[in-house]
């Protein structure tokens, strides 16, 4: 097998997904286990990620002050949000990290599913006979696509300027087409990943809420 430079993670994940092959004597639910451990092992980067969301929440009514008062002034519009950040020590790229560091293992899965022979025509349930093949149903993917919306919706976009937000509210759409030509496996760990986010979510702004 040849996972090119990305061995390094693919390995790894291979061996944890096998070893969960050796309890469930099913692939795609090995690939759910997976999920669960990566999400888990994350965990603390997507409470950062989360109170980064709810800190720019609070900072909403101020952002839009600030465009307000600079209209097309784009260089005294940003210059201002960064003395904001600033004085109130925070930073908002905070809540990439989670995104980030997940990045390398979807890639790393890709090949995994692509490369692996046992995973070719392996049967998950109902309709997905075949983990390396796409979703012949696309139920998968749109399943994805609502996850991604919901969490937008939890999310809020009011620190968004009207072009980014109008760009985020057509990405559930084009990620729903884009994963309908993957393999229904690779689709599944990001299905089960937006499920477990969501409850994430709402578990951290809960708790952010009583703090």
């Amino acid at each position: 097998l040849d996972y090119g430079i990305l061995t390094a993670i693919a390995k790894p994940i291979f061996w944890v997904l096998k070893n969960f092959h050796k309890l469930t004597d099913n692939w795609g639910w090995s690939i759910v286990f997976l999920t669960i451990v990566v999400k888990a092992g994350l965990y603390k980067l997507s409470e950062a990620q989360y109170r980064s969301m709810a800190k720019m929440k609070v900072f909403a009514p101020k952002i839009q002050e600030i465009r307000d008062r600079y209209g097309d002034d784009r260089e005294r519009q940003q210059k201002a949000m960064m003395d904001l950040y600033k004085k109130e020590g925070f930073n908002p790229l905070a809540g990439c990290w989670p995104i980030l560091v997940q990045f390398p293992v979807f890639i790393a899965l890709y090949w995994v599913l692509l490369e692996s022979v046992e995973i070719r025509q392996a049967p998950f349930m109902w309709w997905i006979q075949d983990l390396s093949a796409p979703d012949p149903f696309y139920v998968l993917p749109v399943v994805y696509g609502l996850t991604m919306f919901l969490q937008q919706k939890m999310s809020g976009t009011q620190t968004m300027d009207p072009m980014q937000q109008r760009v985020m509210q057509m990405m559930p759409i084009f990620l729903t087409a884009f994963f309908a030509f993957f393999q229904s496996g690779l689709v599944l760990y990001w299905v089960v990943n937006g499920l477990i986010s969501i409850a994430q979510q709402w578990y951290i702004t809960r708790k952010l809420d009583r703090e």
